[in-house]
């Protein structure tokens, strides 16, 4: 298993060298007195959001962070982490659980998202997911984290992942949408603002996955044990950093549009601005950002690669889970601080749900 996972990573090295060589070229000389780092972001979603804004509105900067955005998907981002040409990555809960139970030299010290933007989208003549039994489901591949999420949806309506004929594409949301437009497929799931599109023309959607708190598609503040021993400071300024810019999202939708765009160029103003109406209705980002024991038994039990679940129901994530960054802060008084008050409910609550 350890084999397989240096095989990965050196695999994965030599993408991230250019991935996080070119884009680390383009920003300009580091601030005096600033610790210079790097953080990755492994998509250009409504996921990567505060760490945007934490760049755009300053907020890296007022913590002592001079800190460069790289772009990379995994698994070289992964690559990227171990190698320490990155300091930090926010990761999807799964894959870094994935890479951790394997490689406990990593640690996960907060979550700022455990709701996805995803729908189950279907034919324009399928009008529940009760009609889902028996049809063609397309995925990228069995056993992925959108796969999970679509065999929870399934789930509440009484489908099993064996009552439904998957069909994996191999490619990312373009494949899906593809299968889906030329009648390979049935449904599938995907994000915005992919989904937006296919509303227009009609398709169905039959279920958000934001609208479940009991489907997680968490992602977490993954970074190496080594980097917080040589900085103990660094998980708790990034937390701080971010924290100010999830706050900055929920207050000035404006300006979390325009931080949006710097990083995704392709997108349309309009459906960034749709995004961030679905991600503020749901208050999808977590103010106060603890790794959820609910969000981390998800991830273990909705495994459907044997050998992965196995892995992942015999270690021991406490090891590599470590809430101790946003438990100082809360007792330092510092989300009451930034948010007023009323936080202290929603702080009290979060708290008996960490993992522990």
């Amino acid at each position: 298993m350890h084999q397989r996972l240096v095989t990965r990573i050196t695999l994965g090295a030599a993408a991230a060298l250019f991935t996080v060589g070119w884009i680390a070229a383009l920003p300009a000389a580091p601030q005096a007195g600033l610790q210079k780092i790097a953080i990755n972001y492994p998509t250009r979603s409504g996921a990567s959001w505060p760490m945007f804004i934490a760049k755009e509105g300053g907020y890296y900067q007022k913590y002592g962070l001079d800190v460069t955005l790289t772009f990379g998907v995994h698994p070289t981002a992964i690559a990227a982490l171990v190698n320490g040409q990155v300091q930090m990555t926010n990761y999807s809960l799964e894959q870094a659980m994935q890479a951790s139970a394997r490689d406990a030299s990593m640690v996960i010290v907060g979550s700022s998202l455990n709701r996805g933007l995803f729908s189950l989208i279907a034919r324009k003549d399928i009008a529940s997911i009760r009609e889902l039994k028996g049809k063609r489901v397309a995925v990228a591949q069995v056993g992925d984290a959108p796969y999970n999420y679509t065999v929870a949806l399934l789930s509440k309506s009484g489908i099993g992942p064996r009552e439904v004929q998957w069909v994996p594409v191999g490619t990312d949301v373009s494949g899906r949408v593809a299968a889906l437009q030329s009648g390979r497929a049935d449904a599938t799931i995907l994000t915005a603002p992919a989904f937006f599109r296919l509303e227009e023309a009609g398709y169905k959607n039959l279920a958000n996955l934001a609208e479940h708190e009991d489907i997680f598609a968490s992602t977490s503040y993954l970074l190496q044990k080594a980097t917080v021993q040589a900085n103990p400071r660094l998980p708790e300024l990034l937390i701080r950093a971010h924290a100010e810019a999830i706050k900055r999202f929920y207050d000035d939708k404006p300006f979390a549009v325009k931080a949006y765009m710097v990083y995704d160029k392709q997108a349309a103003a309009a459906d960034v601005e749709r995004i961030h109406d679905r991600y503020a209705s749901t208050n999808a980002f977590e103010r106060v950002p603890y790794v959820l024991a609910g969000a981390i038994k998800a991830v273990v039990d909705q495994q459907s690669d044997p050998q992965m679940a196995a892995l992942l129901k015999g270690f021991d994530f406490r090891k590599v889970v470590d809430n101790s960054y946003v438990e100082r802060l809360v007792k330092e008084g510092f989300f009451e601080k930034l948010y007023g008050p009323s936080i202290k409910a929603e702080q009290d609550r979060k708290a008996k749900l960490a993992f522990r």
